[in-house]
């Protein structure tokens, strides 16, 4: 059951389709709106936030948020592809956890890595 993020876009960061203990599956049809030129090419920023909502998943505690990232883009996004994030924890250091964090294409080729550095708050962070 998920409880975290639960007002998320799923038309800007994605749609959840599988969640577990420590690991989540997201995915992400790419729209014209998200283009950033006249090739097509999708903005880094909504590979960037589906990756980091997977992590988020990955965790699902209400009050998890991000505290670093640490990423690499290995093949361009492009308007209609379909992407899918796969989020799993690495290590669980009590209010600390280290997802690492894949997103391929429809062709199954990578196009993003990562390793998020997540955090378990006490409480909500704007309170």
């Amino acid at each position: 059951m998920q409880r975290t993020h639960l007002l998320t876009s799923k038309e800007l960061v994605g749609e959840v389709i599988e969640l577990g203990e420590g690991f989540s599956k997201v995915k992400l049809k790419t729209k014209e709106h998200m283009k950033v030129d006249g090739h097509g090419l999708v903005h880094g920023g909504f590979t960037f936030g589906l990756a980091d909502y997977a992590a988020m998943l990955a965790v699902n505690e209400p009050t998890v948020v991000l505290g670093k990232a640490e990423v690499k883009f290995t093949k361009p996004v492009k308007v209609g592809d379909e992407l899918l994030a796969e989020a799993q924890i690495k290590e669980d250091i009590g209010k600390k956890k280290i997802v690492f964090v894949e997103v391929f294409n429809q062709k199954n080729e990578k196009v993003f890595e990562g390793t998020f550095h997540c955090y378990v708050l006490e409480k909500h962070v704007l309170e």
